[in-house]
């Protein structure tokens, strides 16, 4: 049994916390008051519903604080897993969330394992060990969906951690690590790899910029079909019954979004600055065309200069409470450029104003104001106006 710290309680840090806490000491360490005492009464601050059930129902040495130092002090390992988010200006990510976590744990306690769950630009691992001399410092990538995050480490694809070569003491806290997810997870038999840093960093970042490839492949075949009267879901469904291309992630959207895939690609084009390439670029382009194309068609079926767009919901995915960089705000920005007036229907919100935007609570009224309604994905609560949606949900799922 160890005593561990999980740095960040969002939904990489929150879901490892309890992950290794059904065998281990966690402490849970946020600098949000109100998140720690969510968790310290059993209560999900994020919207998952494995990570509720599991804070409601398991037995779990779990402890949320904002007592870093007392935390940290105790802890055999450190999981880094605060914010990285991207930074326009600088065209990288912002890593000095996980990089002040580094340089506290080093003075606090410079035994401690640290395992850093961040996506972090390709290097990272490595500069921050020749920064700051942090000889215990290890990088172990996460794959998870939001809304889904819990689910994804009880039946992970894969364990990775990426630790130097040749350095035993660190391989052995590797190996040491990658148990410790073994046996938190109800998936057995986990393929699970060892690489240098680096290289695990490098697997994240392709990772999810193939999914964004792939995502914005079947968007571009449904602008094609659109545009020229053609039925999009049978193009889709002959192309995916092809083995080799499969049924996943081909439903036609507004775009990705989300938190990983938008920053995720445009790191990966950051760090293929001296290296030849046309496809990442690629990427990253077609989910700005994509957007442009969705506000074109939004104002086409309304049909008049300056209309009401009802903006429904502003979350990715069902499951989840978040929309951070949700494709949906894209289309708003163009819409607003446009001339549309817009107002939102989004439950989650609690604020009376988003954009400059109005939030209206009641969904008939919200009905009634809308010329069109515009949704990245049907619902129920949709088809009683249905003549007035626009939407590319092909295959009515996220």
């Amino acid at each position: 049994m160890k005593t561990i710290s999980v740095a960040g309680t969002g939904y990489v840090g929150l879901s490892n916390a309890i992950i290794l806490a059904q065998h281990n000491k966690v402490f849970a360490v946020d600098i949000i008051p109100e998140k720690v005492e969510m968790i310290n009464s059993k209560k999900s601050p994020i919207v998952d519903k494995e990570i509720e059930e599991y804070l409601a129902e398991k037995q779990l040495d779990l402890t949320a604080t904002t007592d870093a130092e007392a935390a940290y002090k105790q802890s055999d390992i450190v999981v880094i897993s605060t914010p990285t988010n991207y930074d326009e200006e600088k065209n990288y990510f912002d890593t000095s969330s996980v990089e002040s976590v580094i340089e506290q744990v080093l003075r606090i306690n410079p035994d401690a394992v640290m395992i850093v769950k961040s996506t972090v630009p390709v290097g990272f691992t490595e500069e921050m060990r020749k920064k700051f001399g942090a000889e215990n410092l290890l990088f172990s990538p996460e794959f998870l969906r939001e809304g889904r995050a819990l689910y994804d480490n009880l039946y992970p694809s894969r364990i990775i951690v990426g630790v130097p070569k040749g350095v035993e003491k660190l391989e052995k806290a590797a190996h040491n690590f990658a148990e410790l997810l073994q046996q938190g997870a109800i998936k057995e038999n986990i393929p699970t790899l060892f690489l240098n840093p680096t290289e695990a960093e490098a697997v994240k970042l392709f990772a999810n910029t193939y999914l964004a490839l792939r995502v914005s492949y079947f968007n571009e075949l449904d602008s094609y079909a659109e545009l020229n009267g053609l039925n999009a879901k049978e193009i889709i469904e002959g192309v995916c019954l092809d083995p080799r291309i499969g049924s996943h992630y081909n439903n036609p959207s507004f775009g990705y979004g989300g938190y990983c895939l938008p920053k995720d690609t445009k790191q990966l084009l950051a760090n293929y600055e001296n290296v030849p390439q046309n496809i990442i670029e690629a990427i990253v382009k077609a989910n700005h065309t994509r957007k442009d194309l969705v506000a074109d068609r939004i104002l086409e079926k309304a049909g008049k200069p300056n209309p009401v767009v009802g903006i429904y919901r502003l979350i990715m995915k069902s499951g989840s409470d978040n929309f951070r960089q949700s494709a949906i705000q894209g289309v708003m920005k163009r819409l607003q450029s446009k001339g549309a007036v817009l107002v939102i229907y989004e439950p989650t919100l609690k604020e009376s104003e988003f954009f400059g935007c109005n939030v209206i609570r009641d969904f008939d009224e919200f009905v009634r104001m809308s010329d069109v309604i515009t949704a990245n994905r049907m619902t129920e609560q949709l088809e009683v106006c249905s003549d007035k949606v626009y939407t590319r949900d092909i295959f009515s799922r996220d």
